[in-house]
């Protein structure tokens, strides 16, 4: 009995929230109006006109460099846990923890080989 009041007081809070939400939106956008000008519409940039592109092409080797330390990051946070549990885990964890560790060092060495770790532009990824 007691879990479904609480569901419904909660729906009910989620419910006056977006209520209240919408009706301050809603007052902002009366209240404040909107007269598009030139200036207004122009992104600030230091009191400098803007030049260029906001949106420049970023090479791809960024990206793979960046999945990359996310994938190895949290290969570590895998290995910290696996390390606080390791007198519990017994034989079994430890070769658990082995595969991990060859699997992830295949990947990096297949990452490695097509040159997805390469940093200047004229060893470029290859086919990633």
């Amino acid at each position: 009995m007691q879990d479904s009041e609480s569901a419904a007081v909660i729906g009910l809070f989620a419910l006056l929230v977006l209520v209240a939400l919408l009706c301050l939106l809603s007052l902002s956008r009366w209240l404040g109006g909107y007269r598009p000008q030139w200036d207004k519409e122009q992104p600030f940039e230091c009191g400098v006109p803007p030049t260029g592109d906001a949106r420049p092409q970023i090479p791809v080797r960024f990206y793979v460099i960046a999945v990359s330390f996310l994938i190895f990051d949290i290969e570590a946070m895998f290995l910290f846990v696996w390390a606080a549990a390791y007198w519990k885990l017994g034989l079994p964890g430890v070769i658990g923890a082995i595969v991990f560790i060859l699997i992830l060092l295949l990947g990096l060495a297949y990452e490695w080989c097509k040159g997805g770790l390469s940093w200047s532009p004229d060893k470029t990824t290859r086919d990633l």
